[in-house]
């Protein structure tokens, strides 16, 4: 599992993703994108530009900071090549979609919460994840808390990709906490989180 981190400086090594995954048989790795955590001086720091079209170009760019860490991963020699999936939260759920559109070597894509405070703002993300959603290789997952800032990506998203028969699955969990940023947060991870049955249950279905 290739976990993206959200637009966190210092994004840290997401230990609660490890703390579910790993007990169940996964590989968890976290890379760094460009301009964040240990690859700060690789690139300009996504939160930190100014404009949507700025961030939307960045993120696309980003990608290929994906692609790179599927590709290590597979290589791995205690990593099963054939069963590569990725996943994200926030801004990294919206590089797991984009992923699910352009990186070879994956088989399944979770998107948690990309673009939830975002959507509404930039005409140009809705247009970017809406062709990722279109152009999607392998099914994706979309989950976000009902608190969240704005659960119409998923829903919206889900529904273009149902239109187009492509597979796909979305659940709106119950509030997480009593907050926004509470239900952003949803994605965290840990032992037992709200979200692991049904993620679990989507990556067997494809193939994990």
């Amino acid at each position: 599992m290739v976990f993206n981190h959200g637009s966190e400086r210092l994004p840290g090594d997401k230990r609660g993703q490890a703390e579910f995954f790993v007990p169940r048989g996964f590989v968890v790795f976290v890379p760094h994108r460009r301009g964040h955590g240990r690859s700060a001086d690789a690139g300009p720091y996504v939160g930190a530009m100014n404009g949507a079209e700025a961030r939307v170009t960045a993120l696309e760019t980003q990608v290929d900071d994906v692609s790179a860490a599927v590709a290590y991963v597979a290589s791995l020699p205690f990593v099963d090549a054939s069963r590569v999936a990725v996943s994200g939260c926030s801004f990294g759920g919206i590089e797991a979609l984009f992923a699910a559109a352009r990186t070879p070597g994956i088989v399944a894509a979770i998107d948690f919460a990309g673009g939830a405070m975002s959507w509404a703002r930039s005409s140009l993300l809705q247009e970017k994840m809406k062709a990722a959603a279109r152009g999607a290789r392998v099914p994706v997952f979309f989950l976000q808390a009902a608190n969240d800032w704005d659960t119409r990506p998923s829903e919206q998203l889900s529904s273009l990709m149902r239109d187009a028969g492509k597979p796909v699955r979305v659940r709106i969990f119950p509030a997480n906490g009593a907050t926004h940023e509470e239900g952003h947060a949803f994605c965290a991870g840990g032992p037992a989180p709200a979200w692991g049955d049904d993620v679990l249950a989507f990556l067997r279905a494809a193939g994990l």
